[in-house]
């Protein structure tokens, strides 16, 4: 593969002198800007070999540089070749300063706009003025030079009725309406998969594990909506499901459509639309408002429809855990140890035995041992996959995608007896996981304020993680949802009822292990006797955490009885659903834990 990466590298190169440019951008981004992509658009993975699902590659006539955050400080290693790109911190030491460094002023700077935001190109240029030219391309070179590139795989629209998400499209419609008349907007562009498909109540499946359709929508103050995709692509019965006013627009009309706009305000979400948009609408004297995709919010509180749906497909989601871990300790007790690709398979296996199982969330991230380290590893992109060790650890992170909601849960399960350390270890991190899942907080918190909850007994080790805590995560839509978050990093979003968040602190030690609890949250109000109520978090994931792994004595009682709490709900509603040998390791790993 590196010498094909190499090959590559240099068809850049050539690029650049044909075009008088000195370096080329390449993100890992669409003209979506989604944190997954097609494969037909992974750009980047065809110039770097880089599979991550974040990154940023810069090619110069003499330097490449690979910029990735700390999930993936260890898996760009194994596959960007050394010999061809520098290893850069994504956050730490940002692109764009890089090429300050390595550029002589004047230089020119090729960016595709459609897969930069605006918000991006706006601080770039900033950061750059004086010194380098970012110059707006046409046509993307590597789209030129993929003579394989895959075609698109796309799909027909499923319709999602009332009885899964418990609102009407007409009714959103008039919801946004509402806000785009009160910010003085005549219409709103919608570049986020998930809001056109949650707006008009319709997935598909146009991307692994993302049940989106390619598509943009702009909605107009009259409620009406421009929906640009191919019209075949839609069921007949689709004008009747989503009411009156919606207009099928082919793709390509996109941009003649953003044109029209012309003298009118619109509102664009800078950090999720592309670049490319803002310079139509600009070049056609529209005015753009700044503002937050009108979707975010409203689609981020789940409904009582939705709630119930995300209940019953957590309970489903943790039978398929249940077998697959009871299936897994059964197979270690008799001398078996399976290789990662084995154990993804078949705990897929046992999620598909749901008949509405509708797709993964995400590719299975399957690691034993060493390979949890890497915090988004994938056994797919190794040469051989990993296999279980004797006295390790094993990670699983897995969800799935049901009509009904979306499930994210990492479990870190012992293979053997791992040493002390890695007990104390796993115990630090779920004792951050309780505190935050323990969490009682007032009306207008935010998740940064949250975060140190989760990281505080591993700081005062001496340890942390280089991934946000949490995610807020989507009804059959994107696993990663916007806009709240539970990370180190300000995000003014305040934590609502109805929000669903990921609960995942870890630890990771290089070419050693890797530690991770996951479970979904439901932010709910609490009832208090104080002057006020508060809100709080309702676990939705059932899956026992595997007390073999616990340091008992490193808990407090307050957090032994959350343990026994969560793990009495467990069986209560996971037991009635297995039978035989599981259900008998299903007593035992939720069986009360008591100190030593």
């Amino acid at each position: 593969m590196s010498k094909v990466i190499s090959q590559r590298v240099e068809q850049l190169r050539q690029w650049l002198i044909n075009n008088q440019m000195d370096a080329l951008l390449i993100p890992h981004e669409d003209e979506y800007l989604g944190e997954y992509l097609p494969e037909h658009n992974e750009r980047l993975h065809w110039a770097t070999g880089f599979t991550g699902s974040a990154g940023v590659a810069v090619i110069t006539a003499d330097k490449a540089a690979m910029f990735v955050d700390g999930r993936y400080t260890v898996q760009v290693t194994k596959q960007v070749p050394s010999d061809q790109f520098e290893y850069r911190h994504l956050h730490n030491e940002p692109a764009m300063n890089w090429l300050l460094d390595a550029l002589p002023t004047g230089s020119k700077v090729a960016i595709d706009p459609r897969f930069h935001s605006n918000a991006w190109l706006n601080a770039a240029i900033k950061t750059v003025t004086g010194s380098l030219e970012l110059v707006s391309l046409t046509e993307n070179p590597i789209d030129t030079l993929w003579s394989d590139r895959p075609a698109p795989q796309l799909t027909n629209a499923r319709l999602m009725g009332i009885d899964f998400v418990g609102q009407s499209s007409s009714d959103k419609r008039t919801l946004i309406a509402k806000q785009l008349t009160e910010q003085s907007a005549k219409a709103a562009l919608l570049t986020q998969l998930d809001s056109v498909c949650w707006l008009l109540n319709v997935r598909g499946s146009d991307i692994p594990c993302l049940p989106v359709l390619l598509s943009h929508a702009i909605i107009h103050a009259d409620a009406s909506v421009d929906f640009f995709i191919d019209a075949d692509r839609l069921p007949a019965d689709f004008e009747s499901h989503v009411g009156n006013n919606v207009r099928i627009q082919s793709p390509a009309a996109l941009e003649s459509c953003l044109q029209a706009l012309s003298g009118q305000q619109v509102l664009v979400d800078s950090s999720t639309s592309n670049a490319w948009a803002s310079q139509v609408l600009t070049a056609a004297n529209a005015t753009i408002i700044e503002a937050a995709d009108p979707c975010n919010l409203i689609k981020a509180q789940k409904n009582p429809t939705e709630i119930a749906g995300m209940k019953a497909c957590h309970i489903r989601d943790g039978v398929a855990m249940t077998k697959f871990l009871s299936w897994l300790d059964a197979e270690v007790d008799a001398g078996i140890l399976h290789d990662e690709a084995q154990l993804a398979d078949k705990l897929l296996s046992f999620r598909q035995l749901d008949d509405t199982l509708a797709d993964l969330s995400f590719d299975t991230i399957s690691a034993a041992a060493a390979n949890a380290a890497m915090c988004h590893y994938n056994h797919i992109n190794q040469p051989v996959p990993g296999k279980l060790a004797m006295n390790s650890l094993y990670l699983v992170d897995s969800g799935g995608q049901y009509p009904d909601g979306t499930t994210d849960i990492t479990r870190t399960i012992a293979i053997g007896d791992p040493a002390d350390e890695l007990k104390e270890q796993f115990t630090l991190v779920l004792k951050g996981h309780i505190a935050l899942a323990q969490a009682k907080f007032p009306a207008g918190t935010c998740g940064h304020q949250m975060d140190m909850l989760a990281r505080q007994f591993l700081w005062a080790k001496g340890f942390d993680f280089d991934h946000s805590t949490g995610h807020g995560v989507g009804h059959f839509l994107n696993v990663h949802e916007g806009p709240q978050s539970i990370a180190k990093k300000v995000n003014n979003v305040a934590l609502l009822p109805g929000m669903v968040l990921s609960n995942e602190p870890g630890y990771y030690r290089a070419d050693a292990f890797g530690i991770r609890i996951e479970n979904l949250e439901l932010v709910v109000e609490v009832e208090t006797d104080g002057d006020f109520n508060v809100l709080g978090f309702e676990s939705l994931t059932r899956t026992s955490i595997d007390k073999r792994l616990i340091n008992t004595n490193m808990l407090t009682r307050p957090e032994l009885a959350w343990l026994n709490s969560y793990h009495q709900k467990v069986w209560n509603d996971i037991s009635p659903l297995v039978d035989g040998d599981i259900l008998e390791w299903l007593r035992n790993t939720t069986s009360e834990l008591s100190y030593q």
